[in-house]
């Protein structure tokens, strides 16, 4: 796995490390003691409840090695106040064409939610945001062809 960074907000970063022991105590607790109950239930190769607790407990223990290391390499950034984009500023664009705007807060890949407006870094949208400066003009690939869009302005 790489060592890349994660950028993720503070809260996020509390988030992901309160799930992370929970996941550590009482899920791996509960897991082991369904795939202990199923073991009590008899011939393992036809054992659906058996079969069911051993993908519970890797799908766990994947999701628990994928929290490690993303706190590991964690970089917690704050709202980001400045004239040119970066991760944690929150901008206002509008398409070509438009007269709507659009407002995005920039954040790391694990915060990403475009119905809550959180465009990755990491995303074509993201990416050309990057070090724009407001009233700038850029060029992304869409599914439909190419759009253009105008920063509006860098809110924070």
């Amino acid at each position: 796995m790489t060592e890349e960074k994660q950028y993720l907000t503070k809260e996020k970063y509390n988030e992901f490390k309160k799930e992370l022991e929970t996941l550590r105590t009482t899920r791996r607790k509960e897991v082991a003691e369904a795939l202990e109950y199923a073991k009590k239930l008899g011939d393992l190769s036809e054992n659906a409840e058996y079969q069911q607790a051993r993908e519970d407990q890797a799908g766990l223990e994947d999701r628990i090695s994928h929290l490690e290391q993303v706190l590991k390499t964690a970089a917690i950034v704050d709202d980001r106040h400045s004239d040119t984009v970066g991760i944690g500023s929150t901008v206002k664009v509008e398409r070509a064409g438009s007269s709507e705007h659009q407002i995005y807060k920039i954040v790391g890949s694990e915060e990403a939610d475009m119905a809550k407006g959180k465009v990755s870094n990491l995303s074509p949208l993201g990416a050309a945001l990057i070090g724009k400066k407001k009233g700038e003009s850029f060029t992304i690939a869409t599914p439909k062809g190419k759009a253009v869009y105008k920063l509006v302005s860098i809110e924070a």
